[in-house]
């Protein structure tokens, strides 16, 4: 099955570099190639289009502007966005109807605000599958739009985020007002500052992830509910590490303010520990909405209170 699979990644590699006549973008639905990212960006316009991105290491943006673009790497993982960003921002800034990221690679991601992302989201709907976001000082980070929805799935978050230099913080991953976000079967860990996930929709599912803050430097919390959120966190396993710069909790809900309703957010089926390190004591949840948060099932190691009113 492996030889099956890696002969159907190198084949498939193959057909976009032949459908792009060797350059290193291609749109599949025309077989036109790119020499930038941008140009097949800007080929597919207000329409819809996949964009193949050939293995290779690309100091590389683009900016999408209208339609329904997929950003998928041919051979997974071997595509890599290192450093190269636009507009200050990120090395895909996403504005148009709706994005699907898939397979790739961003590292290396800074901007003199302090918040350089892989992936800017500004409006639409967003879905990530199977990509990996390192070594920068954001993953995902948005603008605010009420109706658009972002999805995050089998992707992992290593060594991001930052709170220095006076400046805002960078998260992991920092979502807006956005309608929703769903993260599901994501990897979370080696946090540099900020929190984990930090957002600021009103629906929120995180499940069947994991938050390893064992080798985190100056971390904050895992999960940051900042104006509170109805939803699901289930499934999921934290382990709170022993370098951080705020370890009173785990999972913060309305800190800073409750704009959006709490009642029957449901936490269940979780686990949380602590590194063998972490010699404090700390909650599993510290909630300011006041609201009827219901937590189920949770399994807490040692030094862990469930819950604290705040």
């Amino acid at each position: 099955m492996r030889i099956i699979a890696g002969l159907a990644l190198a084949l498939l590699a193959g057909n976009a570099a032949a459908q792009g006549g060797g350059a290193p973008y291609s749109v599949r639905e025309t077989g036109q190639g790119f020499a930038s990212l941008q140009q097949a960006v800007d080929a597919i316009g207000d329409g819809a289009g996949t964009i193949l991105i050939a293995p290779g290491r690309y100091r590389d943006c683009a900016v999408q502007q209208a339609g329904s673009v997929a950003y998928v790497a041919a051979q997974p993982g071997m595509a890599i966005f290192d450093g190269g960003v636009c507009e200050g921002k990120a090395a895909l800034v996403l504005r148009g109807r709706e994005a699907r990221v898939e397979g790739l690679v961003f590292q290396n991601l800074a901007v003199p605000d302090g918040n350089g992302a892989g992936i800017r989201m500004e409006k639409g709907r967003l879905l990530v599958r199977e990509s990996l976001f390192r070594d920068s000082e954001s993953g995902i980070l948005s603008a605010n739009d009420p109706n658009g929805e972002i999805r995050i799935e089998q992707s992992t978050f290593s060594g991001l985020g930052r709170c220095d230099r006076g400046l805002s913080c960078a998260h992991s991953i920092y979502i807006g007002d956005f309608g929703t976000l769903s993260v599901a079967r994501v990897r979370f860990e080696r946090g540099t500052g900020g929190h984990y996930v930090k957002t600021r929709t009103p629906r929120v599912e995180v499940v069947d992830s994991s938050f390893d803050d064992t080798a985190g430097r100056a971390t904050n919390y895992m999960i940051d509910l900042s104006n509170g959120s109805s939803g699901t966190i289930a499934r999921n396993v934290f382990v709170q590490g022993p370098n951080k710069e705020n370890y009173s909790a785990l999972i913060m809900i309305a800190p800073e303010g409750r704009d959006n309703s709490s009642d029957g957010l449901l936490i269940a089926d979780n686990d949380a520990s602590v590194a063998p390190a972490f010699t404090r004591r700390t909650t599993f949840v510290a909630d300011r909405s006041g609201e009827g948060i219901r937590m189920e099932n949770n399994r807490l190691g040692p030094r862990i209170a469930p819950y604290e009113r705040r």
